[in-house]
């Protein structure tokens, strides 16, 4: 058995043995406002339940490892002591990871992952829509485990009011768990699909991705394509162009299928794909009905 020692290895290092160890972990995708009204969307799986009476959740903003800053979360939470934490399942882990990437402070990750905001009845921090189970928190406290890059921030939430989707839920309020469907993190791009196992999915590159709110207006109102397919088609900092589209489409014989499809045709096309994580081949072909 091998043994390392936290000083063994760069802060990177040990913090991926840790992520990769210990899971699956509950996502706590935290909804914020800070001060002056910027809202912010961020999820963490530093997450769990930690009491009932008083019902408790406590979550960690990490400070990042490049520069030792905070995350934008933990500032708006030291401001305004309020946050709403919504519960991910499968349907919106993509849209989810989306948010993850590191937008500046003042863009609305509601927005880049194509997410609804929904007022709460007793706190500023809107909910996420999609989200089946949503959790209006104030803060009670903030507990600091360092000042370093890697280092966490324990912060201590009371339930004040949670909000549960009618089909989840029966007259004796319990939960039907598999159609709760949700998910938790793993190491590097694994989640695990708790109704299901384990499975993978991209994270958001290091150049941010576009987000759902710049996609073409056919392709974020589309009928066929969901939420988590949106979230893939996002991730992409650009789409690709024209030209390339093209070749696409000269390449994989699908002339004949752009020039008689309907654009829901096309988009179904597209989500089979997406289903196979060929993004760059299904915004090709999403790409090809305007061309």
């Amino acid at each position: 058995m091998k043994s390392i020692q936290p000083q063994d290895l760069p802060d990177k290092k040990f913090y991926g043995l840790m992520v990769s160890t210990v899971g699956p972990r509950p996502i706590a995708f935290a909804s914020t406002v800070s001060k002056n009204g910027q809202i912010n969307l961020s999820p963490f799986s530093f997450f769990n339940a930690f009491g009932s009476n008083p019902p408790v959740l406590v979550f960690s903003p990490v400070r990042r490892l490049n520069d030792n800053s905070e995350k934008d979360t933990l500032k708006n939470l030291e401001e305004t002591k309020e946050v709403v934490i919504n519960v991910v399942n499968y349907d919106i882990v993509h849209q989810m990871s989306l948010s993850s990437a590191n937008y500046p402070s003042d863009v609305n990750e509601f927005e880049k992952a194509g997410l609804t905001m929904k007022e709460s009845d007793h706190v500023k921090p809107f909910r996420v829509e999609e989200s089946p189970v949503q959790f209006e928190c104030k803060v009670t406290e903030i507990n600091h485990t360092g000042l370093e890059g890697g280092a966490g921030s324990l912060v201590i939430c009371e339930v004040l009011t949670i909000h549960i989707s009618d089909e989840l839920i029966d007259e004796d309020n319990k939960i039907d768990q598999q159609a709760l469907d949700l998910v938790g993190r793993m190491g590097g791009g694994w989640y695990s699909r708790a109704r299901d196992g384990m499975f993978k999915i991209p994270k958001p590159k290091a150049n941010l991705g576009m987000g759902v709110d710049q996609l073409p207006e056919n392709i974020k109102t589309s009928p066929v394509l969901t939420g988590n397919d949106l979230g893939k088609l996002a991730t992409f900092e650009k789409s690709p162009s024209s030209k390339e589209s093209e070749h696409f489409i000269e390449e994989n014989n699908h002339r004949k299928l752009v020039e008689k499809s309907t654009m829901n045709k096309i988009h179904a096309v597209a989500q089979e794909y997406l289903k196979k994580d060929e993004v760059e081949a299904a915004w090709k072909i999403l790409l090809s009905k305007n061309n």
